[in-house]
């Protein structure tokens, strides 16, 4: 095993990105498709790269302010030896998000898992998975115009809250809002909020609506009225755009009622296709779009 610390400059703004590394981790573990591989075990190898930031504990001299490489080395050995697993790709997914769940001072892993006693028939060095999950930034809207709005709304940031692979961050005031998209129909409480999340966009996607069906949400009309409504706004910069998930959400740039709470959270978040902030397109839609915010 080896073991590596350092930090680089990255993204536009220069920002520290400060990188922990431990490299060939030998693990003795019983993971693999057949069933001789389960009984008997084999040696594993593991490397991570833990993305963290270690000024503060380089600053000090002090270790209470980094992530201890040998706790995470002893909690690996402890993972990967307690649990087995058919697929050593399973065995990544998991461990990596063990690792993120168990340090919170890590942003992101990057972890390669080696398998050089695989039951294969020809020469080889090893087999390997690498993959990279981390905690991803997220911007959601929540509306809600029937029954008690107001605790529709708290629900969902309480579920937010009990979901150990998410992290609520900050939650806007209430705003009261008039319906859009032409439906008669009660006014709205609308809010916005920010997460953390170690769920892909479309995982994402699921939750929310998990949520939504557990306040009784109905979708039988567009843009018609809602128990509750969460739409997924930004994700960390990621633009998509699939049958169940667009990415910035497609409108947002043109409701007031998103971009006002939105903008008390988040006002220099920019829009990455538009490549304005959250501030500026208020600005826009207070100019020249349609008023939905009620003033208090």
């Amino acid at each position: 095993m080896s073991l590596l610390i350092r930090g680089f400059q990255a993204g536009k703004e220069t920002m520290m990105a400060d990188q922990i590394i431990v490299e060939d981790l030998q693990i003795y573990a019983h993971h693999g498709v057949y069933l001789q591989e389960n009984e008997k075990g084999q040696n594993f190898y593991v490397s991570v790269v833990l993305d963290t930031d270690t000024r503060a504990a380089g600053m000090a001299d002090d270790l209470g302010l980094s992530t201890n490489y040998g706790v995470v080395c002893r909690f690996l050995h402890t993972f990967l030896t307690e649990h087995t697993y058919k697929l050593i790709e399973t065995a990544a997914e998991r461990a990596s998000e063990a690792l993120l769940l168990q340090f919170p001072n890590v942003r992101q892993v990057t972890m390669e898992l080696k398998k050089p006693e695989a039951p294969i028939t020809v020469p080889f060095g090893s087999v390997s998975v690498k993959i990279t999950r981390g905690w991803r930034r997220v911007y959601i809207a929540c509306g809600s115009n029937i029954g008690d709005r107001k605790a529709h709304l708290s629900a969902a940031v309480d579920a937010l809250l009990g979901d150990k692979k998410c992290r609520v961050l900050r939650v806007s005031d209430w705003v009261e809002t008039t319906p859009y998209g032409g439906v008669e129909q009660a006014d709205y409480l609308n809010g916005a909020m920010s997460i953390e999340t170690l769920y892909t966009p479309e995982e994402l996607l699921e939750v929310l609506q998990g949520i939504e069906r557990t306040e009784a949400r109905e979708r039988k009309e567009r843009w018609g009225p809602r128990t509750l409504d969460l739409d997924i706004l930004l994700y960390e910069g990621r633009v998509a755009d699939t049958d169940k998930l667009t990415i910035p959400h497609r409108d947002m740039q043109n409701r007031d009622f998103v971009l006002k709470p939105l903008s008390q959270i988040a006002p220099y978040e920019r829009h990455p296709v538009l490549g304005k902030s959250v501030m500026e397109l208020l600005a826009d839609v207070e100019r020249n779009g349609e008023k939905h915010v009620l003033l208090n």
